[in-house]
């Protein structure tokens, strides 16, 4: 009897034909290995996503060392030398997959993958491997045991099945890369907040001192551009002008509080001569130092 053929349904034949490369499994397995197990380095043309389901590894990709753990993902780039290393006791449990893209129409292997894909697997940014840590009811887990159920089926149309959940994979990839480096902007925003503080702080502690913007980058260690750019952005003001405003509104307590000469106030409060200080303190108060000064009496006269 003529075996019937099995036609895809025309919405999967639309998506096939309009790719140029589709993603390939060259393995999926589930292994679990103890101590005495040992691996080779090898390098190879395809990626390959490694999930640690239970036990200790030590992955050595290049150079680096890379410790792995329970829910822990490593994923090496092509032509990676690597090496795999038990560290448990017992035993290590881990599921591999190993994928590559391939021409549809030419079985040609390409080296890149789809554009959502590189924008943050394939940049120079991310190096010879990615590391992730998941939690265990993670979206990623799950496909990569359906993509091991799959396999192990054999069923119908069971080769495009794989297509899909690995280019689900890849989102759901994609989405905890950029979630992870959004939640380091984050951190590094929070931290450059409470350094900038500081060093607002710094200021309104030693601006009777012979200051400069080099020693309040140096006070918070960052450079004196990137500080001064952060530090306007944060508080709307150049940090070099909001010495100088602390060290005017210093000197306004002084002005109206004592009768310091207004040279002694000028030195008193930072300045390096009286006629800097004049000049400032007009450009900040539009009027002079003893203007401001007699205001102030006459004002506590008035009371």
């Amino acid at each position: 009897m003529e075996e019937t053929e099995i036609k895809l349904p025309k919405a999967w034949e639309s998506f096939l034909a309009q790719q140029d490369f589709l993603p390939v499994i060259v393995k999926s397995i589930e292994r679990i290995h103890d101590s005495t197990w040992s691996m080779k380095p090898n390098r190879h043309n395809h990626f390959e996503v490694v999930y640690m389901k239970r036990g200790l590894s030590v992955f050595r990709v290049g150079e680096q060392n890379v410790v792995l753990e329970p829910n822990d993902m490593i994923m090496i780039k092509p032509y990676q030398q690597h090496k795999f290393t038990v560290k448990s006791d017992k035993s290590c449990e881990f599921i591999v997959l190993s994928f590559l893209f391939e021409d549809t129409k030419g079985k040609n292997i390409s080296d890149t993958s789809l554009d959502d894909f590189i924008e943050f697997v394939n940049t120079d940014q991310s190096g010879a491997f990615i590391h992730l840590k998941l939690s265990r009811k993670n979206e990623i887990i799950a496909v990569l045991e359906n993509i091991l159920r799959e396999r192990e089926r054999n069923l119908m149309w069971g080769d495009l099945m794989a297509h899909l959940l690995i280019l689900e994979l890849f989102v759901l990839i994609s989405r905890t890369l950029k979630n992870e480096w959004e939640q380091n902007v984050k951190s590094r925003s929070l931290k450059i907040k409470e350094l900038l503080r500081a060093a607002k702080e710094y200021i309104e502690n030693n601006y009777s001192k012979d200051l400069t913007l080099s020693d309040i980058a140096k006070y918070i260690f960052l450079s004196e551009s990137y500080f001064a750019h952060t530090f306007k952005n944060e508080f709307g003001i150049s940090p070099k002008s909001y010495l100088l405003k602390v060290r005017v509104d210093a000197s306004k307590e002084l002005l109206s509080s004592t009768d310091m000469k207004i040279s002694d106030i000028a030195l008193s409060v930072g300045f390096s001569s009286q006629q800097r200080y004049n000049d400032i303190f007009r450009k900040y108060m539009n009027m002079t130092p003893l203007k401001y000064r007699k205001m102030e009496k006459q004002r506590k006269l008035n009371k």
